[in-house]
């Protein structure tokens, strides 16, 4: 293509952002802790901490109840475990899950500059949609992916991929938020570029950080909307 004198290159197309949910865009892990915890005491098992829970923070809900399932010994089905965390879950949610403030700011500036976005997430979709609900969230989030849609959880890639083509988009030109290695390898392995906000700040070392584009190992507190816009739009942070 050859451009006359005065002529500029049209302007790229805003990036897609896909927003992992649990730990990134809400604080929610201290509800699925204590969802979980119930739901083993009903099993008999006593003692699960939350230290016992951080193991499992970016991993789907699915995939943690087959680990616990495994671990303890517990005789019950999958499916059982994860419709009584669910329900206990959805009751927590919907009485208060507080939203990262600068995530909130983020959001609401990437809608307003027009970038497509999404939310992929190991959570079941009605948890996603409860808590987008309830946050206020889902008037700029829409398209949603959970990882009981696609074959596979995070570290897989099915989460984003599936998100990608929703939006119409191509993985390449996409951008994940996450706060978890499992995610962050995820997003890695779709092809994407990461801005990586680590939520249990022991996993700040993880080697699946490395492949951010975007690292922030301090976490929220770190995190700012006018800086991560800037780093998506330039490159640069």
């Amino acid at each position: 293509m050859s451009l006359s004198a005065g002529a500029t290159l049209p302007a790229a197309s805003p990036a897609p952002v896909i927003f992992d949910l649990d730990g990134t865009l809400v604080d929610s892990e201290p509800n699925y802790y204590e969802a979980g915890r119930k739901v083993l005491a009903q099993y008999g098992v006593t003692g699960f901490t939350w230290e016992h829970h951080t193991r499992f923070i970016g991993i789907g809900t699915r995939e943690t109840l087959e680990t616990l399932k495994r671990e303890y010994g517990i005789d019950a089905p999958v499916d059982e475990l994860l419709a009584g965390k669910n329900r206990a879950y959805l009751e927590l949610a919907r009485a208060h899950t507080e939203v990262f403030p600068e995530m909130r700011t983020f959001v609401e500036r990437l809608h307003t500059a027009g970038h497509p976005l999404a939310v992929a997430s190991g959570s079941s979709r009605s948890a996603i949609e409860t808590v987008l609900a309830a946050t206020g969230l889902d008037a700029w989030l829409t398209v949603l992916v959970s990882a009981e849609e696609v074959p596979q959880g995070k570290p897989a890639p099915d989460v984003f991929l599936e998100a990608a083509r929703r939006l119409g988009a191509a993985p390449e030109t996409c951008v994940v938020l996450e706060d978890a290695p499992p995610g962050a390898e995820a997003a890695r392995r779709a092809g994407m570029r990461c801005v990586a906000v680590p939520y249990v700040p022991e996993t700040a070392t993880d080697p699946a950080f490395g492949s951010a584009g975007l690292f922030l190992p301090g976490g929220q507190r770190e995190f700012t909307a006018e800086a991560a816009h800037r780093w998506i739009t330039t490159g640069r942070s």
